[in-house]
């Protein structure tokens, strides 16, 4: 019987995790480093133990570290998580070697499907269908993907469409693979376009029985990486269904599996394919929970201590849609973004699993998922209805996020008819522009209201024979409005728009102003009447949009670059970014070498010639 448990990871899995444990009458270990000494879930915890470590990054993957805190703090089981070292067989071992109970399929399990090379040739040999693969040295046939053997998440992919473009894909694969798993190996397989990606998941005891626990459809992806889930699949019926968990359960068989895990697969038509083995719990496992009524955490807990499950999985009802709320920039190639998260709330009738809540600092060491915001309801048109309010409505100031986009994902109608595969985001433009200058014009009002205990707001000019103005940026954009200071109120401002009464509710940190309404939400920066000299930039100047690590140099000072040039490639929260020139010119400066760290706002490049606009 568990009575101690260690959860080896961070943020919104540990606390999904503690929660479960709390229900059943166990205590638990958090671990963190030193960024995440105040986050949420070491506070929820039992007890806590400091992972020491120069690189925090890296803190969490030191499986002596983890061994070591749980005999510490008197944990009899550990926890995996997801990520880091939860598809380790080395750390499965240690645990186990140490006495203690790992929460988790056994490690010859484990390692068996740790390298999608060799798990696709087992796969194969159990009748799974699957993929050719093609050996990145001599493929001939485009369009390819490269994938990374050693993980997943998007990480250590490229699509190639041209044999030009495999030489530096490849190079960059391999970078990011090592970066990442520690191991540079890749392989490739054909693409499949229009595909969709969907999963089944399973849970197995130690007595015989595996539940194939229904489909989940994950085709809607940003960089490889799911950002909405749902299930049941939208495109499976029955008989195609049957044919997935047939599959899926025995791929499950054929290693042994113990645990909750999950068999990924290439959908197109009533055809599908083996993708690989997640051999732990997904991210998007709450979907499941909710369509099966089950808690696939407590069921994990139950078959470590050597429970067997029902001889039948409970049948599903209604439909439930998951989406991903990361601290990113859709807009700019989705550049992930760290700072202080001012207000995080989000209303109605959805489950929302986070790791973050009010004040909570989100660094640059991890990935930058913010949230999970799950709904159920009776229809998929139903449950795309309530996430789609839940997020519209949510107040999330202080970062920029990828909330506006999942809405119009949830409302697009190629969504709702259900027509979605893996390139859904480039076959559909959702990068519907917002008009700043009801938002602006409510900060305006808003601060405006401040003169009345005889304070000036920065960005004002109080001349006597003009209309008060004031300027805010909204992103790169200057935005200057015109208002009336008889109608400024200081926290929710009503503006007539065509004849309808719509408020604006307005929240200021500092020079930032965030403003909220039923036409969506703005983020607005205050623009000093006077700036700081030292705050302008060289004409030309391309800086560091995050702080990173600078993995390859594209240009040589003295080129001559076009608009979309790539300058150089930026390694941040183990992803590489492409910083292109903003317009054409010569490379005057040339301010970084490979391996450099940088920070955000760096000064990279100088490229005479272009607008000088911040890239």
């Amino acid at each position: 019987m568990i009575k101690t448990l260690l959860i080896a990871n961070r943020g919104e899995i540990a606390r999904r995790v503690i929660r479960t444990c709390r229900a059943n009458g166990i205590r638990t270990v958090a671990v963190f480093s030193d960024p995440d000494a105040d986050s949420p879930h070491v506070r929820e915890a039992d007890y806590a133990v400091r992972l020491p470590g120069a690189a925090p990054a890296d803190t969490y993957l030191r499986a002596d570290l983890l061994v070591e805190a749980a005999r510490k703090a008197g944990a009899d089981a550990v926890h995996p998580g997801y990520g880091f070292l939860s598809e380790n067989a080395g750390f499965a071992r240690l645990v186990q070697g140490a006495g203690l109970t790992w929460v988790g399929p056994e490690p010859d399990s484990i390692e068996a499907m740790g390298s999608k090379v060799a798990a696709k040739k087992r796969m194969a040999a159990a009748g799974v269908p699957t993929l050719p693969e093609l050996d990145p040295d001599t493929v001939t046939e485009f369009p390819v993907l490269i994938k990374a053997s050693a993980g997943g998440g998007g990480r250590g992919m490229r699509i190639v469409r041209d044999r030009t473009e495999f030489p530096d894909a490849l190079a960059g694969a391999r970078r990011e693979a090592e970066s990442a798993f520690g191991d540079p190996t890749v392989f490739c397989e054909p693409l499949l376009e229009h595909a969709r990606h969907v999963e089944v998941q399973i849970l197995a005891d130690r007595h015989g029985t595996v539940w194939a626990l229904g489909e989940r459809e994950c085709s809607i992806q940003r960089r490889h990486q799911k950002i909405v889930e749902e299930s049941p699949s939208p495109a499976v019926g029955d008989e195609l269904r049957e044919r997935l968990f047939a599959a899926a359960t025995a791929a499950a068989e054929s290693i042994g599996y113990v645990g909750a895990g999950t068999v990924e697969f290439m959908l197109k038509g009533a055809d599908f394919h083996f993708l690989e083995v997640n051999t732990r719990l997904q991210v998007e496992h709450p979907v499941t929970e909710l369509v099966h009524g089950v808690d696939l955490v407590e069921w994990q807990l139950r078959i470590a201590e050597g429970a067997a499950l029902p001889a039948r999985p409970p049948q599903p009802r209604g439909h439930a849609i998951e989406v991903r709320l990361y601290a990113e920039d859709p807009d700019h190639d989705w550049r992930p973004a760290s700072g202080t998260l001012h207000r995080f709330e989000v209303p109605g009738d959805v489950r929302l699993d986070s790791g973050v809540e009010n004040g909570s600092v989100v660094s640059v060491h991890y990935d930058p998922m913010l949230a999970k915001v799950i709904a159920h309801a009776p229809t998929r048109r139903a449950a795309a209805r309530k996430l789609a309010a839940a997020l519209a409505d949510a107040r999330i100031h202080g970062l920029v996020t990828n909330r506006r986009l999942l809405v119009d994902v949830l409302e697009h109608d190629a969504f709702l008819r259900g027509d979605t595969h893996t390139g859904f985001l480039t076959e559909h433009d959702l990068t519907a522009t917002v008009d700043p200058r009801p938002f602006a014009l409510a900060a305006a009002l808003a601060r405006a209201a401040t003169r009345r205990t005889g304070a000036l707001p920065l960005g004002w000019r109080n001349v006597r024979s003009q209309q008060p103005r004031a300027r805010f940026l909204f992103g790169e954009e200057q935005i200057e409005v015109e208002y009336d200071p008889e109608q400024a109120t200081p926290d929710v401002v009503t503006l007539d728009l065509d004849g309808v009464r719509t408020p604006f509710h307005v929240a200021r940190y500092g020079d930032l102003v965030e403003v909220d309404s039923p036409r969506g939400s703005a983020s607005l920066r205050v623009v000093p009447r006077f700036p700081e000299p030292e705050s302008r930039l060289a004409p030309g100047a391309t800086v560091a949009p995050m702080p990173g690590t600078v993995v390859r140099v594209s240009v040589e000072q003295g080129q001559r670059v076009e608009a979309g040039t790539e300058l150089l490639v930026l390694e941040a929260m183990k992803m590489e970014h492409r910083v292109l020139a903003s317009g054409a010119g010569t490379v005057t400066e040339l301010l970084v070498t490979e391996a450099q760290q940088v920070n955000a706002g760096d000064v990279l490049a100088v490229v005479a010639g272009t607008s000088g606009d911040e890239q």
